[in-house]
């Protein structure tokens, strides 16, 4: 049993040797680059397999591979957490690398840049398996260290390393905040395993008494997360990094950018115990999602888009967790990955494919406009139809909604995006689209809810401690998230009635420019570096 349990946690380290491979010597060889990249990507994949069947059938274990005092050895946490997040990772790992041997091919640095590819991807397979603290936290850190690299692949391109220098600076801070939290932890409970750590927690949650030191942990956890996944006022470095290979784009979105969510998720029996770092959560995530989402819908870069659309998504995911809803927040967490992991590698299908839309969009728009009662009507009619389908499957799949934090906030996004294909559906004046459009509707409902009852049953065995109510604070933030949202809906009807007035003009300019919310960490950057910012 000790070789498998090397084997598990030998092969991500395997991958993070690869950065003492000289960069001259890895672009002279891009052939054995492939090979050897390709043979980890399924390694991996191989071992989210082992992990998964080993789980179903011992259940969740604590492998120390490497003893060291205090429980700091080197070994690999099994449990439904680590199965599905290695699993996520290992795929989209796998689709990566196969996509950057065709993307890069003939490139003189591609041997250095799949040689960074395979040490991220093993930072974050690293990350996922860890069994205390100290592990996730060098993991946290490779993971850092290799995406700089891969930011920095085009040196030339001004715009890139002023991105990348911009977000080495704000992975730095992150990074403070977990060594933080991280002597904390050990000056408050004297371990760093997480089977100490939760079952620690979960004596603290029977008792209801909590240390201020441990507020201050979960904080600090809260706020390190909040770097990784690119939440106010931590995410500038996110859309700027649009000069950066498309793999690495899908990367980033797909896979680094779910640290932070992860790092919640794990150490949840942690970070419950502190309503400050539920409130935060909570707080934070609503002003991101609404202004993120704002900022999206003036953006005319498709890449730029995508990355403001990340950057909301990640705030629905930290309010998720903030609600004390890890089970819905893990949900979001695997569809945005695998979303935006195709999205970003068919970012260039997509542009070939504007013109014939923009098109049939320009023909629509002057056959039905946003100021008809017909437009209004049939998005009213939409909307209606969206919260029947919602709540019809909600009560389906008996999901208690009243026991479940977060779940209005899964019903909410989803009500949305119902909305929008029910009300393009209307428009179309053909009850065979109508009636596709429904059964589409109903259909991804029901996917979504399955998944919802699969993961939420996978994670029952996940200690999580006691879960604090929101304080009125993040009530009121959350009010104001839902309130934004349907604004959003209802954005094309007020703009076209609104779009003489120069207010309304000032807002579409400022929220272009990303309300500007950058401009200190581009002042503190331009400071660090003694370089002025270029214009993107």
């Amino acid at each position: 049993m000790w070789w498998i349990k090397m084997g598990v946690i030998c092969w991500p380290l395997l991958g993070l040797s690869l950065s003492f491979l000289p960069d001259r010597m890895a672009n002279r060889a891009p052939g054995i680059l492939k090979r050897v990249v390709w043979a980890l990507a399924i390694s991996n994949l191989v071992i989210a397999i082992f992990c998964g069947a080993f789980v179903a059938t011992m259940g969740t274990s604590d492998w120390e591979c490497w003893s060291l005092p205090y429980g700091l050895g080197l070994g690999v946490y099994l449990d439904p957490l680590t199965v599905i997040m290695s699993g996520l990772v290992s795929l989209i790992g796998l689709v990566i690398v196969g996509f950057s041997m065709r993307y890069l091919d003939g490139d003189s640095g591609q041997g250095k840049f799949l040689k960074w590819i395979a040490f991220t991807l093993s930072a974050v397979m690293l990350l996922v398996l860890s069994r205390n603290l100290l592990m996730l936290t060098m993991a946290w850190v490779f993971c850092s260290y290799g995406l700089h690299q891969l930011l920095m692949h085009y040196p030339e391109r001004v715009w890139a390393v002023w991105a990348a220098r911009k977000k080495f600076l704000i992975s730095r801070l992150g990074d403070l905040f977990l060594l933080g939290a991280l002597v904390l932890t050990w000056n408050v409970f004297g371990a760093l395993d997480y089977t100490s750590l939760f079952a620690a927690a979960e004596g603290l949650a029977r008792s209801g008494v909590v240390d201020s030191r441990v507020l201050l942990i979960g904080a600090l956890f809260a706020l390190g997360a909040m770097t990784k996944s690119a939440q106010l006022p931590f995410h500038s470095w996110l859309p700027d990094t649009l000069e950066t290979p498309t793999p690495v784009s899908a990367l980033m979105h797909a896979g680094v950018i779910n640290a932070g969510g992860f790092l919640v998720i794990r150490l949840s029996p942690l970070v419950s115990l502190s309503w400050l770092a539920l409130d935060m959560l909570l707080a934070v995530g609503a002003l991101t999602a609404v202004a993120a989402s704002v900022v999206m819908l003036t953006q005319t870069n498709v890449k730029r888009m995508l990355a403001w659309s990340t950057v909301a998504q990640m705030g629905f995911m930290m309010l998720q967790c903030g609600l004390g809803a890890f089970s819905a927040a893990l949900v979001h967490l695997i569809a945005h990955s695998l979303y935006k992991a195709h999205a970003f590698l068919r970012s260039g299908s997509a542009i070939d494919a504007a013109h014939p839309i923009k098109q049939f969009a320009t023909k629509q728009e002057g056959q039905t406009s946003a100021n008809s009662p017909r437009w209004i009507l049939g998005m009213s009619i939409a909307l209606g139809l969206s919260i029947a389908i919602s709540g019809f499957t909600i009560w389906l799949f008996g999901v208690d909604w009243r026991m479940k934090p977060g779940i209005w906030v899964l019903a909410l996004v989803q009500i949305m995006a119902l909305t929008q294909l029910i009300g393009t559906a209307n428009l179309a004046n053909s009850r065979k689209v109508w009636g596709f459009a429904m059964a589409i509707a109903f259909a991804v409902c029901c996917g979504y809810w399955s998944l919802y009852l699969v993961i939420d049953f996978s994670l029952q065995t996940v200690h999580v401690g006691n879960i604090h109510g929101p304080s009125w604070v993040a009530s009121l933030l959350g009010l104001l998230l839902i309130l934004g949202l349907i604004g959003l809906l209802a954005m094309p009807a007020f703009a076209r009635r609104t779009a003489c007035q120069r207010w309304l003009r000032s807002l579409y300019v400022h929220a272009t420019h990303g309300f500007y919310l950058d401009l200190p960490v581009r002042t503190v950057t331009a400071r660090v570096w003694g370089q002025r910012s270029p214009t993107p």
